[in-house]
């Protein structure tokens, strides 16, 4: 096993940041580190990342943004904000549309590697092999819009658990009893589903898993996974969507079968896009704070990559329910 710039720190009694400025000869260290360090490299055989050395070896002041989805308008909302930030620090932000695929995934980060300084990784990230190497290496990562408690780097999020029981307890305390919820294999969706399953809990109400459904992100998908709700013999009197598009697939699925929204179904999203006001009726949905999230990405992935530290801080914000017209009492 090729020996990572962890074993090089870790032997020479070091911190990685202190590695790495040796490697690209940055920063004020000591004659003697620099020489321990250097001696260690060659003993143990160490060859430094192409891809780490690459950025760290310049300051380009720009920055890769990784989205998984970009026909979710929430994606856009959050770039706005993390080039608005970034500009005013002086950096640019690349974008890079994954759309779930892995390869995708290692497409982008071997090109945009040789031209930006770090890289933001929003919501969901395919290729577990990939990310861990570039954590392993050193190279600047931010997690943003969900957090990874196994993995030790920094993220900036919401509280998707408590987003998820604010939203089912706004249904309960409507009078209702049987709420299904629509979600998609995500980390997020996974902690959204915990806080749907604690509310319940807390009301006394039994959690049937029949009524817990998985699908894809796309709106399409939404729509087809709604169905398996709606087609149920006791179908729930509402739904959470564990974001905005699944939401209106829920919504588009009722439509079609002439199920009445808010009158005979409920519905309630999460995210609170641009969506929400576009439909009808206009749909309530749990809101982050999208304005601050995104500057705050930025600004933790900046200081990264200016002070090279090796402190890692996982922010979590507090969402907000905004009620509309998409959810009535029973």
């Amino acid at each position: 096993m090729k020996p990572t710039i962890y074993d090089i720190a870790k032997t020479a009694g070091v911190s990685t940041a202190t590695v790495s400025k040796v490697i690209n000869n940055t920063g004020r260290i000591s004659e003697k580190t620099r020489k321990k360090i250097l001696e260690l490299m060659d003993e143990l055989s160490y060859q430094p990342n192409v891809h780490a050395s690459a950025m760290k070896g310049k300051c380009t002041y720009q920055v890769a943004l990784l989205i998984p989805d970009m026909d979710n308008p929430i994606y856009s909302q959050y770039l706005k904000h993390i080039e608005d930030r970034g500009q005013e620090l002086g950096f640019s932000i690349v974008m890079c549309n994954t759309d779930y695929n892995p390869e995708k995934e290692e497409r982008h980060i071997a090109a945009a590697a040789k031209r930006v300084d770090g890289f933001i990784v929003a919501s969901k990230f395919e290729n577990e092999e990939l990310l861990q190497k570039l954590l392993r290496d050193d190279v600047p990562v931010v997690l943003f819009a969900h957090e990874r408690p196994e993995i030790v780097t920094d993220s900036v999020t919401v509280d998707d658990f408590l987003g998820g029981f604010m939203a089912t307890e706004h249904l309960i305390s409507q009078g209702h009893k049987r709420i299904g919820v629509i979600a998609m294999d995500s980390i997020s969706c996974q902690d959204r589903i915990r806080g749907y399953k604690s509310a319940l809990q807390k009301a006394g109400l039994t959690i049937d898993e029949e009524l817990i459904v998985m699908g894809g992100p796309k709106l399409g998908d939404a729509e087809q996974t709604a169905q398996r709700l709606l087609d149920l013999k006791e179908r729930p009197t509402a739904i959470f969507g564990c974001n905005d598009v699944m939401a209106i697939g829920v919504m588009q699925a009722a439509k079609k079968r002439r199920i009445s929204i808010p009158g005979e179904l409920s519905v309630i999203g999460f995210d609170n896009t641009e969506l929400c006001s576009i439909v009808t009726p206009e749909l309530s949905s749990v809101a982050m704070p999208v304005h601050e999230l995104g500057r705050k990405a930025i600004e933790v992935l900046i200081d990264k990559i200016e002070k090279s530290s090796d402190v890692k801080r996982r922010i979590r914000m507090l969402p907000e329910l905004v009620l509309r017209e998409s959810v009535s009492s029973i």
